[in-house]
């Protein structure tokens, strides 16, 4: 299976449960798939391809007519991942912005996901995948004839699933309806609009790549990781990134809210300067991040990531 190294580790989980080699490409200066990565990569023993729409470190959209055209004429399967933007493309492209293709629409798309307890608006548990045709579904079945407790079947990996989440998020679904999902989108982008605006504005901050509504920016002269520390301390939620270093806002109908744009840049501002005026300060997440991002013994990251889900767990 041949991704970039932006898909979500999702595939990397699912390369790991059946045994599949993983092969990773690198992205471009767009934080977008190199196409000419991905052919150089393909073997005969290549079953799938991976693209995201978009992906979640930068929120920008793989070539997916480029990859999924590769993949048809390769005679093997594409998958979309259109988890994140499963609920906002489809809007965004009827309110005019520049959309690519990313799904059926394309001959070479074979299978798509998309995840309703995110712009959907439903809660989790209610991820769906979609396929091109009913014969390739038929592979996620399992059915058992000769078991002493009856015949069995399972539509799912995941088997049972509450009936209570699924009515839940049709109720959503139909709740929000057309029109509600092509608002909500419409103040998402135009947020998003004002926010990237804002930070490109700031001089030690760059974007990275060309989002809509996931905006990932670093710093080539401030520790971005300390940046997220006192974005927190001010009450924002950002994420931390790795490959390069750097953080993210995926803007959200709370961000929406009049003044919420303005006032998140404004923190950003003071956040930037708090740094600057402090740059060797130590605490919070930042020296966390930082070692995570830097120790080259990716191994023993995993092991403590392991000892973490360990306590978790723990009585």
């Amino acid at each position: 299976m041949i991704a970039p190294v932006t898909a979500h580790v999702a595939f990397d989980k699912a390369a790991d449960y059946f045994g599949i080699r993983m092969k990773k490409i690198p992205v471009d200066a767009s934080y977008r798939a190199d196409i000419k990565a991905v052919k150089k990569a393909i073997t005969r023993n290549t079953i799938a391809l991976v693209g995201s729409a978009p992906a979640f470190p930068h929120g920008t959209i793989d070539p997916i007519v480029e990859l999924s055209e590769l993949a048809r004429e390769q005679g093997i399967g594409f998958h979309t991942d259109a988890c994140l933007g499963g609920f906002v493309l489809p809007w965004a492209e009827k309110l005019g912005y520049p959309v690519p293709p990313y799904d059926f629409r394309l001959p070479g798309v074979t299978s798509m996901s998309a995840d309703t307890h995110k712009y959907g608006y439903a809660a989790k548990g209610t991820s769906v995948v979609l396929y091109r045709g009913l014969e390739l579904r038929r592979y996620q079945y399992f059915t058992a004839t000769d078991w002493p407790g009856g015949l069995y079947f399972s539509p799912t990996f995941a088997g049972s699933r509450p009936g209570a989440l699924s009515a839940a998020c049709w109720a959503s679904l139909v709740s929000m309806g057309e029109a509600g999902y092509l608002d909500a989108t419409r103040k998402i982008l135009e947020s998003a609009d004002k926010i990237r605006e804002g930070i490109e504005c700031i001089p030690e901050l760059t974007v990275l790549g060309d989002p809509l509504w996931v905006i990932a920016f670093a710093s080539p002269s401030l520790d971005i990781y300390r940046v997220l520390d006192e974005m927190s301390t001010r009450g924002w939620s950002l994420n931390g990134l790795h490959k390069p270093i750097a953080v993210h806002i995926a803007v959200t109908l709370r961000h929406t809210q009049p003044g919420v744009p303005e006032r998140f840049l404004a923190d950003l501002q003071a956040s930037v300067e708090a740094v600057k005026a402090n740059p060797e300060a130590g605490g919070g997440m930042a020296p966390v991040y930082s070692m995570a991002a830097t120790l080259p013994m990716r191994g023993m990251v995993s092991e403590l990531l392991r000892r973490y889900i360990d306590v978790l767990y723990k009585v």
